[in-house]
């Protein structure tokens, strides 16, 4: 089975970071993108970064230059972080991992608007930016 886990979120204040990390076990897909989704009470899901098999990577342009992706695999496991710098008060939502079996053209054409139908999704973890 694929089990898909969320950590790192909190409370910070305006300009300070956050790292999220996530563990994606039991995927056996070879073709793959390992992703970081958003999404804020009252507003639609956002693809926030995205890294997929063949290397292809995806930042929003709301995150760009403040947040960096990085992957490792161990053990049948991969292992998705997103280190969160200058955060602002629009950063906050709730964070969720996916592992989809798709490229990067597709999953940015489809990957926010079909959510955890797509692909195997953790359960989320809060980031809150105060102001």
């Amino acid at each position: 089975d694929v089990q898909v886990v969320e950590s790192g979120g909190g409370l910070v204040q305006t300009g300070g970071s956050l790292r999220l990390s996530c563990a994606a076990s039991g995927v056996t897909y070879t073709l793959w993108c390992m992703s970081w989704y958003r999404q804020a009470p009252e507003k639609e899901r956002e693809l926030v970064s995205s890294i997929c098999d063949d290397g292809d990577t995806y930042y929003a342009d709301t995150v760009k230059g403040r947040f960096i992706l990085s992957k490792n695999n161990a053990n049948n496991t991969l292992y998705l972080n997103l280190e969160m710098n200058s955060l602002k008060p629009e950063d906050t939502a709730v964070y969720s991992c996916a592992a989809q079996s798709t490229n990067l053209v597709t999953l940015k054409a489809l990957g926010a608007r079909l959510g955890p139908n797509f692909g195997y999704w953790g359960p989320g973890t809060q980031v809150t930016v105060s102001s």
